[in-house]
Parts: structure tokens; sequence; C-alpha cells
């Protein structure tokens, strides 16, 4: 039997170059908005609603009588509630509620995924590593791995997440691409040190100013919030 094909996306301005719409398309934004959404998925949030703009999210907030949050170069937004932060939303303050979300990069590729009709759209970050492998193992669909990157330029972290899952499932897929052969030696090399190797990061840098480290740290732990984040009916839920 022929096995389904994986791909990397190393940057959404690459997304029209592949076929989406009959792939599973996980969206990685390690630092911090997928951290952020399988936290609060974890931790008993009803649904993580992603939103493109703010004026989106302020407004659909109170729609939904949901929190707000969001983030613009790593900084809480004017008129939202919280910011991208994992820590702010342990089980006490997150269960039964319903997050809507707005950041950089994460919620903007998410969007054009779903714009060019993935047959499945996902989530993926370290915390919920195991959760994201098992099912694009059980899957037997094609894969498109989709770093959301910084505005739209490439970033190491998210590459580093991709390496991880394709160590995991590479058996299981046909891996004809380079970007992939370079995020699974990247992380391959540095996995044993991801707390150290990080700090050597641009986005550590930009994040760390804001006194994030133990966030970006929790960033990359695999499978302490270890749910399968899944788009559906216009958000995203525990599947």
């Amino acid at each position: 039997m022929q096995k389904p094909v994986l791909h990397t996306l190393l940057s959404p301005r690459l997304l029209d170059l592949y076929d989406v719409d009959n792939s599973i398309v996980v969206i990685i934004d390690v630092f911090r908005a997928t951290s952020t959404i399988a936290t609060a998925l974890y931790n008993g949030a009803e649904k993580v609603v992603p939103v493109a703009g703010v004026e989106d999210c302020i407004a659909t907030g109170k729609k939904l009588n949901a929190i707000t949050a969001g983030e613009r170069d790593g900084k809480i937004i004017p008129g939202l509630q919280h910011g991208n932060s994992p820590a702010e939303y342990p089980r006490e303050f997150i269960e039964g509620k319903t997050l809507v979300l707005t950041t950089t990069n994460g919620t903007k590729l998410l969007h054009m995924a779903l714009d060019k009709n993935a047959s499945e759209v996902i989530t993926g970050s370290f915390p919920n590593l195991s959760a994201v492998c098992e099912h694009l193992i059980a899957s037997k669909k094609n894969v498109i791995l989709g770093c959301s990157a910084w505005k739209d330029r490439f970033n190491l972290e998210d590459t580093l997440f991709a390496g991880a899952v394709i160590s995991r499932v590479k058996e299981h897929f046909a891996i004809h691409c380079d970007s992939s052969l370079m995020a699974e030696d990247m992380y391959n090399l540095h996995r044993h040190d991801m707390y150290g190797f990080i700090r050597k990061l641009t986005h550590w840098h930009r994040l760390s100013a804001f006194g994030l480290e133990k966030d970006l740290e929790y960033c990359v732990t695999p499978d302490v919030a270890n749910v399968l984040s899944l788009y559906k009916d216009g958000a995203l839920v525990v599947a």
C-alpha cells in the first residue's frame, strides 16, 4: 500500500506550492499560540476560537461572552483581556470557558489553510507532541507541517517541532522533501538540550525581554498538555 506524503512548510508564503485540499495541515506556532491553545484545551476550555484581527476578537468575545486574548510582537493588545502566555490559562481559570485568540502568526496561517480547503486542520506544539503524532499516523492522510514562522520569515522553533514530529512518524510516510529532512536533522542535533538551544533563537531574545523565559521553556517541553486540538465548526476543540 502506498504511504501518504509528508511535507514541511517553512513559511506561510510558501503555502501556494502545496496540495492543501488533500492534506491534514498542522499549524505550528511554538512561541506561543499553539502551545497556549493546547494548554487551554488541556485545562478544560470548551473551545478556542482563532480570529485574524483585533476587532474580530473583541466582537466575537462579546457575542460569545468569551475571554479575549491576543498579542502583537509579544505584547498584550490594548482592548483585549489576556495575552498569549500558556501560564495565563490554568484549569481553575479556563475550565468550561471559551477563549477567543488572535496572534501575530499562528491564527493567520490557520485561516490561510482553511481558505485553501485543507481536508483537516489541527494545531501542534511540543506540549501536545504525542497527540499530534498519534493522530497523523492513525489518519493515513497526506500531511503538511505548517510552520507559522515570524511575519513570513523562517524561524527555528517551529522547524524544530516539525522535526520532532517527523522523527516519530517518518516510518509511516513518504518524505521526499528537503525542508523535512532539514527539520529532522535540526531537531536531532538539539533534542537533548532544547532549553539551552532556544536561548540562541531570535524569538527567545524578542520575548525574553518581556520576562517570558519560563513560558518559552514550557513551550518546548513535550506532552505537558497532551490533547489533540482540532478545528471544527469555527473553533479549536479537543478531538
